[in-house]
């Protein structure tokens, strides 16, 4: 499973919930979570992290 799947589900976060806290769109997390998506902006990575209370690295690069 994805990362950014596991940790939203774990905290009971659905994809728009995370959408609205992240300012992220909810279709571009559904290309995250889905690996759709081969580059993605730093900012991008931080608003994600920040909304799931983990830090970048934990998400994006173990």
């Amino acid at each position: 499973m994805n990362k950014i799947k596991q940790f939203r589900k774990k905290m009971g976060m659905t994809q728009k919930e995370l959408s609205e806290k992240s300012g992220i769109s909810r279709p571009y997390i559904s290309k995250l979570e889905n690996n759709e998506c081969i580059i993605i902006k730093s900012s991008t990575m931080v608003a994600i992290a920040n909304a799931l209370q983990k830090p970048v690295s934990v998400i994006f690069f173990k």
